[in-house]
């Protein structure tokens, strides 16, 4: 079937991706997701498009973990229980940042379609990863 929406999850690579968790022992999890966006952030050349998928589920499962993530598509994201990935958030914005740079084929398959709603989708992941500053800190900006 290939992609069927927009969702970080709504792809045939995203779903074996978390299919693949669901069958790795619960110690094996985070390094499965840490690898995913690695292998993303660590691709100079070309980035195909099934790359691409994996990493952004994996950002998305990141996120899902973050304040203000939403939670993975009960659908097609893993129904085992992941691990904390919280400290995987700047790999996760890279991995993203990677995705939507040239050379990207999901990059270039979006901009074919109507890739305005998958951009949006990116944009809202990368926003969930950034870490807030500490609530001390923007109390203290305050009352400046």
């Amino acid at each position: 079937m290939g992609t069927w929406d927009v969702g970080s999850f709504d792809n045939d690579a995203a779903a074996d991706f978390c299919n693949e968790l669901d069958d790795a022992t619960a110690g094996d999890r985070k390094g499965i997701v840490r690898a995913a966006l690695a292998e993303a952030v660590g691709t100079e050349g070309y980035l195909e498009a099934p790359e691409a998928e994996i990493a952004v589920a994996a950002a998305a499962l990141v996120a899902a973990q973050c304040p203000g993530g939403a939670p993975a598509d009960p659908a097609y994201g893993p129904k085992e229980p992941l691990p904390d990935l919280t400290a995987l958030r700047d790999l996760a914005q890279r991995a993203l940042d990677r995705v939507v740079t040239e050379p990207s084929e999901l990059l270039e398959l979006w901009a074919e379609s109507d890739g305005d709603p998958w951009r949006a989708g990116i944009r809202r992941l990368r926003g969930v990863l950034l870490p807030s500053a500490p609530t001390a800190a923007r109390e203290s900006t305050a009352a400046e």
